[in-house]
């Protein structure tokens, strides 16, 4: 484990051209501060020189689109935003290379992350490129770009094309009511032929990002276990 200290790259410092990116008005975003960050450096073992480290130190998360993105960096417990280590399960103890690790979360209970040097099995893309698990598939699709591509991608403001087909009108004020550890249960469910026709239509309310994860874990996995399998309707990514 290397001392905090030598992991903050002062010279080279990935910081200030990530902010000026984040905040150039493409986009709605929010930096949370945070309290944590060279706590949260620390056990991420990796410098500042990286958009990862610089995120984990400087800011406590980045809130994009009117709190429909949570990033996560070095976490805010008052907004309820986890760090970069929390979300991670790094503990400080000794470790092998994570299969992925996760690097955000949408208000739908999509998750975002980055495969690690060998992924997991069932995960596509390629080692350190970023995957999204996408509510209305229940499957990781691969984004085709590394994290720090993946942040100047976000701060393009090209999320409206992203999510097209899974925003409804109005959802900015829904967005905005949330806490960052809250998302939105949709029923029907973003999946089903139901959803899809009418999304104005669904019911939508608060609940706790955590089991809304764990719901859509548990469907996905029930799913993959049906003789024929099931496939959805996924999102295509463009440049």
């Amino acid at each position: 484990m290397r001392p905090v200290d030598e992991l903050i790259n002062t010279a080279e410092d990935a910081w200030p051209e990530l902010l000026a990116e984040l905040t150039a008005g493409a986009v709605d975003v929010r930096v949370l501060p945070t309290e944590h960050g060279r706590e949260t450096l620390g056990l991420m073992q990796v410098t500042t020189r990286s958009r990862l480290g610089a995120m984990a130190l400087h800011a406590g998360g980045v809130v994009l689109d009117h709190g429909w993105l949570r990033l996560y960096g070095g976490g805010d417990p008052a907004e309820g935003l986890p760090s970069l280590a929390e979300a991670n399960g790094f503990d400080g103890g000794p470790r092998d290379a994570p299969a992925s690790f996760a690097v955000g979360h949408d208000v739908l209970g999509g998750c975002y992350e980055v495969n690690g040097p060998v992924p997991p099995e069932d995960r596509p893309g390629e080692p350190g490129e970023v995957c999204y698990f996408a509510p209305e598939s229940l499957e990781w699709q691969p984004l085709g770009m590394p994290y720090g591509t993946w942040l100047s991608w976000l701060a393009s403001g090209r999320l409206d094309g992203f999510y097209a087909d899974v925003r409804w009108p109005g959802w900015q004020a829904e967005a905005r009511a949330l806490r960052l550890d809250q998302g939105l249960s949709v029923y029907p469910f973003l999946f089903t032929a139901e959803a899809r026709q009418d999304l104005a239509a669904t019911s939508r309310r608060p609940i706790s990002i955590s089991e809304l994860m764990s719901v859509h874990g548990s469907m996905a996995r029930s799913i993959a276990d049906m003789p024929n399998g099931s496939r959805f309707v996924m999102r295509v990514h463009q440049t």
